[in-house]
């Protein structure tokens, strides 16, 4: 048994795993069982695999991989070896790769055994060495771990030692690498672990991608540090997912997943009566959304605000009534303000920037001092670039990014607030707002909107009608379009610089056409 006073995370865990480690730690859909003495020996094995290639502590092992079992062994076997564990979206490609390559310089490198793209890279970077993993769990990596032995000492860490790095979406920009220590993420999953009140016997239903916060630090960790179990989902699949709610105490999801379970007919009180917490985050949560499925269920989400910067910032309160929009107050620990454009303390009702400090928060970005610095504010606050209000009682509610944020004529538009009131419309499944360049007003909305199957053809006319009811003349977006879908990311945010790059040639005509009636 490590000792309980490490520091390293994996040791955290290992302190409150089940004494029979012969219960289950992850059950798949077909019946498997990995109970926690196989996670114990396979992420030992893991270990003793990179150490014997050379792996020292703070070496980068970046993992390019699809969803299974032994890709979390892997992350453990990082913790365990003092490794930093560098996961990649699966999506990323040949140019988005070798940039990762570059930036990290990682010892190792797991990928897909069909990876032409990444093997080539990996040669041309001279990366020292290559290994794969397939979403059945074969591969070169588990193939040449089969010999080491079953136990490994872990190697100790500072509580400031690097665990992992997180390449930040780059939906603007280069990504860049988050740099989150054995602390951060270990203070985060405890606070997590006593407000969302695990107990013996939760079983946690997992369906996210592990290459997030939000799969990896939130779900994942949060299972290990209550040492219970789950059901592991490769993908996000309705009626899977549905299948297996009267099996599980706990579901996380991303808003998308909650559309698609509200529509299921299969969604009823009942089969959602052994689920105590449904937990909402990464990408905003409509109310349409969370008013449908606290219909088909009888139970209301818990909304929590995170980013990859600091795990977990806020959360609503389980005991607490809560409505969509509205994501809880800042987690024990952690110190939120919202200020105006001179870090000035706003009252409640007025939006501003969220800035917050506490142990959660990274220790910067990786190789980019200047923009750490940039970030940080003077007493020490991390800008997240978060646009928000604190409601009445206190809870938080994010209004947009500053980045969305348009000044038209002179005044702040939150493209929120305008999406608000377009989605709510008969016949509009979602909508996205972006600013676009206006020669009189600086900047204009466009609206790019989505409609429901079926719905009718929508009248741009109608819908600014609408948004003039409800809005000053100088937020209603002076170009409306319908698209079939909206561009998002993995984790389901809408990549709104894609949106302004799709429809730009669209609007200086739209603009010049204007200009000449």
């Amino acid at each position: 048994m490590a000792d309980s006073r490490s520091t390293n995370l994996f040791d955290i865990f290992r302190a409150r795993f089940p004494k029979d480690l012969g219960v289950p730690f992850m059950t798949l859909p077909g019946g498997d069982v990995f109970s926690y003495a196989a996670l114990d020996a396979a992420s030992a094995r893991l270990a003793n695999l990179l150490t014997k290639l050379g792996t020292k502590p703070g070496d980068r092992v970046v993992v390019q991989v699809e969803k299974s079992p032994q890709a979390v062994f892997l992350y453990l076997a990082c913790l365990r070896a003092g490794a930093v564990f560098l996961p990649l979206n699966t999506a990323y490609r040949a140019d988005e790769l070798d940039y990762f390559l570059a930036d990290a310089e990682p010892h190792i490198v797991v990928c897909d055994p069909g990876d032409a793209t990444l093997a080539a890279l990996c040669t041309t970077r001279g990366i020292a060495h290559r290994l794969t993993l397939a979403a059945d769990g074969s591969g070169t990596l588990m193939d040449q771990c089969a010999g080491e032995a079953a136990t490994f000492t872990t190697v100790p860490r500072a509580s400031s030692d690097l665990a992992s790095i997180l390449y930040s979406s780059g939906t603007t920009g280069k990504p860049k690498g988050v740099m989150l220590s054995h602390n951060n993420l270990s203070s985060n999953a405890e606070t997590l672990h006593r407000l969302w009140k695990f107990k013996p016997g939760d079983v946690l239903l997992h369906s996210l991608p592990i290459f997030h916060v939000h799969g990896l630090f939130v779900a994942l960790n949060t299972t290990l540090m209550n040492g219970s179990g789950m059901i592991f989902h490769q993908k996000f699949v309705a009626d899977d997912v549905i299948r297996d709610l009267p099996r599980a105490t706990v579901f996380m999801g991303v808003p998308t997943y909650y559309v698609r379970l509200a529509a299921h007919p299969a969604l009823t009180p009942r089969l959602c009566s052994n689920i105590r917490l449904f937990l909402c985050g990464s990408a905003p949560l409509l109310p349409e959304t969370f008013a449908s499925f606290a219909a088909s269920s009888a139970q209301q989400i818990v909304e929590r605000y995170g980013m990859t910067e600091a795990g977990m910032i806020t959360s609503a309160d389980l005991d607490k009534p809560r409505h969509a929009g509205a994501v809880g107050w800042p987690l024990p620990g952690v110190t939120l303000r919202i200020v105006d454009t001179d870090n000035r303390d706003l009252p409640k009702g007025e939006t501003g920037e969220i800035q917050i400090k506490g142990p959660n928060l990274f220790v910067g970005y990786w190789r980019k001092p200047e923009k750490t610095a940039e970030d940080f504010t003077a007493d020490g606050f991390f800008k997240t670039g978060d646009l928000a209000h604190f409601e009445p009682d206190g809870m938080v509610n994010i209004v947009g990014r500053a980045k969305d944020m348009m000044i038209s004529g002179g005044f702040n538009v939150y493209p929120k607030e305008i999406e608000a009131i377009i989605d709510a419309l008969p016949g509009v499944a979602e909508s996205a707002v972006v600013g676009m360049p206006h020669p009189d007003f600086g900047e204009a909305g466009l609206a790019v909107v989505t409609m429901d199957a079926g719905a009718a053809a929508l009248n741009s006319d109608a819908v600014r009608a609408a948004l003039r009811e409800s809005l000053a003349n100088f937020k209603v977006p002076k170009m409306i379009v319908v698209a079939e879908a909206l561009p998002r990311n993995a984790m389901g945010k809408v990549q709104k610089n894609l949106l302004r790059a799709t429809y730009r040639a669209q609007w200086y005509l739209h603009l010049a056409e204007n200009a000449r009636a």
